[in-house]
């Protein structure tokens, strides 16, 4: 990739002292950031990927939580392509698991109070996640756990949570465990986070006859080069260790041989992989291109445009407020301004803007705490979008 022409001097000066400063101020143990403007990148990288340990590199591999869902979403649409899946079929051909749904008369109501589905779940409810089921705000806000959220604790879902890779249960037995649970609403009525992904992972691997791990590498990874990308590190070495901050310091969430050292028996599509500047923005390009071969441009036109409809916007529970101003297509989160991009909670973050034909990822090892993500994040994407000019065509 060619780190030079077509980005400025004054910008990659510019993104070189933002992430050096994030660092001295303690916003992160250590940082790597890219952008790309055509076919030009620029990459900055400062600190360290361990503290007492190596420095971060170009190559060091992060573990990218919920930039995942996209990718999950690419490879599924990839499939549909292919004519393995329809964007409106019923998901009980291969997810019998999710047929004849219950659902709670309330979110934080008894597990047996509850009323039949309107109708089956779609790819698409899957897709733009309003199948049903998943998290909303106010569960986190109850004085006592909602029952739902007990019962798929105790069933090990790690829905309701970050990822957790290394505790979660095969995907056949992840499914019947969900399946035994209700809804918590209809499908298509609300947008419920992220077990829509996770769900998707399971529904590629059956569409394709094998793992959902060798399914994203086949349809999505491999064709784009995104060698560093999967859902264990390919050289745990390379992997920074994960943190959060507490009032004693940094405290180590996983370290290089933790769970993502190995492959997990759930491949999460909802947050499970690991990945590097590099192949990110190669992810970012592919969007921006058109598809590269990967997905047709109609494809990319559909999945990053909002796919809400008035109704499922004025549904939104409340209590999830990176939605606020939002819209969702497949598996990523759409601006008015036509921006499209996702973050990921153990401290990534990653943005298209069409209108400067730019892609901008930013990757520390911060978890994002009641603080939310570390500043840089914000810092390195404001820069990019004010030293880039407009796309002409």
């Amino acid at each position: 990739m060619n780190s030079r022409h077509g980005i400025g001097r004054e910008l990659r000066e510019r993104i070189d002292h933002i992430v050096t400063a994030a660092v001295e101020q303690g916003q992160v143990p250590g940082v790597v950031a890219g952008i790309a403007h055509g076919g030009a990148v620029h990459v900055a990288v400062a600190g360290v990927a361990t503290f007492g340990g190596r420095r971060m590199t170009r190559g060091t591999l992060f573990r990218i939580a919920s930039i995942t869902k996209p990718m999950t979403a690419a490879a599924v649409l990839a499939q549909i392509e292919a004519g393995l899946l329809g964007v409106d079929e019923p998901v009980e051909r291969l997810l019998p698991e999710l047929a004849d749904r219950a659902v709670l008369r309330r979110p934080d109501g008894p597990l047996a109070d509850t009323v039949p589905a309107g109708r089956p779940i779609t790819v698409r409810d899957l897709l733009t996640f309003t199948f049903g089921f998943g998290m909303q705000g106010a569960m986190f806000a109850a004085a006592q756990p909602w029952p739902i959220v007990a019962a798929a604790a105790e069933l090990n879902l790690g829905t309701f949570g970050p990822p957790m890779p290394g505790t979660l249960p095969d995907p056949d037995t992840w499914m019947a465990r969900l399946g035994r649970l209700p809804l918590l609403a209809q499908p298509g009525e609300r947008w419920l986070y992220q077990t829509g992904s996770q769900i998707l992972g399971v529904l590629a691997a059956r569409a394709d006859a094998r793992p959902f791990a060798d399914v994203m590498r086949e349809r999505l990874l491999t064709p784009l080069g995104m060698d560093d990308t999967g859902f264990a590190a390919v050289e745990p070495a390379r992997l920074a260790t994960a943190y959060q901050r507490s009032p004693g310091g940094w405290e180590v969430l996983d370290p290089p041989g933790g769970q993502w050292s190995r492959p997990p028996a759930f491949a999460d599509g909802s947050g499970g992989l690991v990945s590097s500047v590099d192949d990110v923005l190669r992810f970012g390009r592919m969007l921006l291109d058109g598809g590269c071969g990967v997905l047709a441009p109609a494809t990319v036109a559909e999945m990053t445009r909002d796919q809400l409809t008035p109704a499922q916007h004025a549904a939104v529970w409340p209590g999830f407020s990176f939605l606020e101003g939002r819209g969702w297509g497949y598996g990523v989160s759409v601006l008015d301004d036509g921006r499209y991009s996702w973050d990921g909670g153990l401290g990534t973050a990653w943005s298209n803007i069409p209108a400067q034909d730019l892609c901008v990822v930013v990757l520390t090892q911060r978890f994002v705490d009641q603080d939310g993500p570390a500043p840089v994040c914000d810092a390195v994407l404001n820069a990019a979008r004010a030293g880039v000019a407009p796309r002409t065509t």
